[in-house]
């Protein structure tokens, strides 16, 4: 947005330099017509007067001013050529700065799409992680469960000592198993005994 803003700003400046080109060059042309206007009377007159050898004086001090005027034509001129060159630098100018304003506002917007979808993945996500917490907190409230059901079955058992402290995984998992191993004992040897 910044490098677009800027782009602009050169732009206006270029825009306000062609404007104030273009007005430099009406005013010359304006002044050319003058001139030519100029050099055209002065040329009736030299004509007028150049029969009048009365006026000779007249006439040469006419003569240079003809001759100044035409170089005065011809300097303008040349200003006025070097201004048309101005104008199309600056226009030139104008449309490249013009082409780089469209090329950034089509970044922007591109930007701003990529910015959309990933708010709306982020949304998606957030949602994800809602929904996986909210099933984790059941899973481990189920678990937790469980366990104390586990535990209680397994030191509920004849002969168990009721635990003290918080026990580990592993502990249950060696309580259940010894009681296993007893109970498999036992019916081996009930087994053994003819038992059923």
């Amino acid at each position: 947005t910044g490098a677009l803003s800027a782009v602009q700003r050169q732009l206006e400046i270029q825009e306000s330099q062609l404007r104030r080109t273009r007005s430099e060059k009406e005013t010359l042309q304006k002044e050319l017509r003058e001139r030519e206007n100029q050099l055209q009377a002065m040329s009736a007159k030299f004509c007028s007067l150049r029969e009048e050898w009365k006026h000779a004086e007249m006439m040469a001090t006419m003569e240079r001013e003809n001759c100044s005027l035409r170089q005065t034509v011809t300097k303008q001129e040349s200003q006025l050529a070097e201004q048309n060159q101005v104008i199309s630098d600056l226009q030139s100018a104008v449309s490249q700065l013009q082409a780089k304003v469209l090329v950034n506002e089509y970044h922007i917007q591109e930007q701003q799409r990529a910015q959309e979808a990933i708010q709306s993945q982020a949304d998606l996500l957030q949602h994800t992680e809602q929904q996986t917490k909210v099933a984790l907190q059941s899973i481990t409230s189920r678990f937790e469960r469980y366990r104390s059901k586990i535990i209680q079955a397994t030191f509920s058992a004849a002969g168990s000592k009721c635990p003290q402290a918080e026990l580990t995984d592993e502990e249950v998992l060696e309580a259940m198993q010894k009681i296993i191993n007893e109970r498999m004992e036992f019916h081996q040897m009930l087994k053994q005994k003819g038992v059923k």
